[in-house]
């Protein structure tokens, strides 16, 4: 009994230890890294950034990291809290870039939309599925945040992820890695939120 109650409490501080770019607000100032790990070399990690430039990262103590596994759109189920990139629409509404399915226990945490730096213009929404309409090219959600509602709409083919656990050795080079990261005044970044690819599902945060 003692041993499962353990086993149980780790599982819980997993799923709440869990940090990821999209659980952020609208204040937040961090610096967001995505790209491919060159190399680790002790608390340091070393990233081809999509933007090609080279950046090195201090891992904080005690750092989290998290894989993403793929999730399908069936998946997304009202009661669901997601994060979803998306772009506004010319015909109106939002189109997702990309969705993920938070585990159950980070359900309201980042609440809110702001904006998002995948694409110009871009924006995250991290908030409760209240409905689901699935036609022939995808699925339109509506989710609502503190009392506001949106609708977006999922398209097939849109990269959707849910979270699994992760461990340090996941940081080899050649990985895709999502990076949150803070900036010091002297320029240098450290961390201690990541997010890594594993095979061959590539964090779309």
């Amino acid at each position: 009994m003692r041993q499962r109650l353990h086993s149980i409490l780790a599982a819980g501080l997993v799923a709440l230890a869990v940090a990821v770019p999209a659980v952020a607000s609208a204040a937040d100032a961090g610096v967001r890294v995505r790209g491919t790990v060159i190399a680790r070399n002790g608390d340091v990690l070393e990233v081809k950034a999509r933007e090609g430039d080279v950046v090195k990262i201090k891992l904080k103590e005690g750092f989290h990291i998290n894989a993403v596994a793929k999730a399908a759109i069936t998946d997304i189920k009202q009661g669901d809290y997601v994060g979803i990139a998306s772009l506004p629409k010319a015909q109106g509404g939002d189109g997702a870039l990309e969705v993920l399915i938070f585990p159950a226990a980070m359900k309201g945490m980042g609440e809110g939309s702001f904006g998002w730096d995948l694409k110009p213009k871009s924006s995250m929404t991290n908030a409760t599925v209240s409905n689901a309409v699935k036609s022939v090219d995808g699925s339109t959600v509506t989710v609502t945040y503190h009392g506001q509602e949106k609708k977006i709409s999922i398209q097939n083919g849109t990269p959707i992820v849910t979270l699994i656990q992760a461990t340090p050795d996941d940081l080899r080079a050649g990985a895709s890695v999502f990076v949150s990261a803070e900036k010091a005044a002297d320029g240098s970044l450290s961390s201690g939120q990541l997010v890594v690819g594993k095979d061959g599902v590539v964090p779309p945060m």
